[in-house]
């Protein structure tokens, strides 16, 4: 809703620091200056890294992270142009290995990005303990190791605006929003761009995805690896990429999970176009579902009825909000989850039909505003809109954006309007990209295999992306989850948790292309 660099040992990123310490020019490629300046900071900064390492302590109460898990912090610089100047430090967790006697030995660290951007990795070192299964598995021969990454949670945290402010409700959503409208909501852009300029001065320009991708090569030198093992998530999938390009000769394992379609022209403004229609998909799945369950749900016998239903609760939410604070734009987004997962289908259509029967109570629980979440919503939202406006130019002229909403409007009205209102700050950034979105492709032979996951009907990244990245990472495996629209597969197949076990604790990819069948449709209650 996201040119090779140096390849060597710590050992050769500390002779690079230490020839730049002496002013003696490092070997360079003469033809990309600025890009060769970013890789001498990058390497001057892991090997600092390397050398102070992580001082891993008790986690701080705010990460609701308890023993056995520990955190700590890396220092990064904010522009890798700039490695002596100003610097930020990243919050870092860890649950150790717990080797099997017997069963294989401690394999490194395994890096963790959930995606976003803006969300933060720091709670993955608890998933073997919580969710147990192939994470628990994983968690016996790797580190787990979760980071918030640049401007998230702990991390210099960014805010563009009062939290509270952010998550106000109720507020309106129109089908069809008119002019006076569209004012507003390009006043409240302007304003809020104006206020992340603020608060972060010239920081701002510097949440890049390659920035980003920097950050993950100073953590590796931080733990100890020689190598970087990484878990990317959604937009994880693109900052995984744009890692591997970056950096091919310091890849271990690459696990790139709901992919993104890094090909430059769509990054970012043509993606979330090409999400609306892939989320109005999601959206008729969920209808049809529903449907199927009429006698158990009454929204319905096939999907026009169902979409009907949920105007109705759209326009008497915006007469009277459910319990004061569930507006048409709460519900919005409270139902843009079922584009998600199929395991909140049940949920949301139990709260549809509750709210039918004069019983508001489910729909205020699913979709009223969580107070005690308004400062890491806030947070989160602020970082997705600086990376992804400083990643790539965004059309400046509001009859450009307006024009390609209506149109896609006009095709996927589910989520269309309220995905412009959300990027449309990106029309008003105070900075300018210096260059265009990072290539991402390797040439054949220089990485290890990377493991590619993606389902068929996922809303969030298209298939589509999975192919292109494979396309451009020669060598890698996709396993499909064929018929699925989860964002996120790993974890709930077994099909696709073997192929992710075989990959991470042996290195065994399943070939070019490997299929696993979706996992079953939800039952009604469930």
């Amino acid at each position: 809703m996201r040119a090779a660099a140096i390849h060597g040992t710590l050992g050769a990123l500390a002779l690079t620091a230490a020839t730049l310490a002496t002013g003696t020019p490092a070997a360079a490629d003469q033809s990309r200056p600025a890009a060769t300046t970013a890789e001498q900071g990058t390497a001057v900064a892991a090997a600092e890294a390397a050398a102070a390492g992580v001082d891993w302590k008790e986690c701080p109460p705010r990460e609701h992270l308890p023993a056995p898990a520990e955190c700590g912090t890396v220092r990064v610089p904010v522009d890798y142009t700039q490695p002596q100047g100003e610097h930020i430090d990243l919050t870092v967790s860890r649950k150790r290995a717990q080797p099997t006697e017997g069963k294989g030995t401690r394999l490194g660290s395994l890096v963790y990005n959930p995606g976003g951007p803006g969300a933060s990795g720091m709670r993955f070192a608890l998933y073997g303990d919580v969710l147990g299964g192939v994470w628990k598995k994983l968690n016996r021969r790797w580190d787990l190791v979760g980071y918030a990454p640049r401007g998230v949670g702990r991390s210099a945290p960014l805010s563009c605006q009062d939290p509270k402010q952010f998550t106000a409700a109720p507020n309106p959503s129109p089908r069809r929003p008119s002019a006076e409208y569209k004012e507003q909501r390009k006043e409240h852009a302007a304003s809020y761009a104006k206020g992340c300029a603020k608060a972060q001065g010239t920081r701002l320009a510097h949440y890049t995805t390659e920035e980003n991708a920097r950050d993950l090569d100073v953590l590796r030198a931080a733990l100890g690896e020689r190598k970087l093992s990484f878990f990317g998530v959604s937009y994880g999938t693109y900052l995984g990429a744009v890692y591997a390009s970056l950096f091919p000769g310091h890849v271990h394992r690459l696990v790139l999970d709901s992919v993104v379609d890094p090909t430059p022209s769509n990054i970012w403004y043509r993606s979330n176009l090409r999400q609306n229609a892939a989320f109005e998909q999601r959206w008729k799945d969920w209808k049809r579902w529903a449907a199927k369950h009429h006698r158990s749900y009454g929204l319905g016998r096939d999907a026009q009825q169902v979409q009907r239903s949920f105007d109705e609760v759209r326009d008497a939410v915006g007469k009277k909000p459910a319990g004061g604070e569930v507006g048409p734009k709460e519900l919005l987004a409270a139902y843009l989850q079922t584009g998600y997962a199929d395991s909140v289908w049940a949920e949301h259509a139990e709260a549809l039909a509750e709210f039918r029967k004069g019983r508001p109570g489910p729909l205020e629980a699913l979709a009223a505003p969580d107070p005690a979440r308004a400062v890491e919503d806030e947070n989160g939202q602020a970082v997705y809109n600086a990376v992804e406006c400083a990643d790539a130019r965004w059309p400046r002229d509001w009859s450009r954006w307006d024009r390609d909403t209506t149109a896609s409007d006009a095709v996927a009205p589910f989520s269309s309007w309220e995905n412009t209102w959300m990027n449309l700050p990106c029309a008003y950034w105070p900075t300018t990209p210096r260059t265009g979105p990072p290539h991402v492709g390797t040439d054949p032979g220089q990485l290890p295999g990377v493991l590619l996951l993606a389902g068929t009907r996922d809303a969030a990244t298209p298939y589509a992306g999975a192919l292109e990245t494979q396309r451009r990472l020669p060598g890698s495996s996709l396993v499909t989850e064929a018929g699925s629209g989860t964002h996120g597969v790993a974890g709930g197949n077994a099909c696709v948790d073997r192929h992710l076990a075989a990959y991470l604790l042996d290195g065994r990819t399943p070939g070019m292309r490997a299929e696993c069948e979706g996992r079953p449709a939800p039952r009604p209650g469930a």
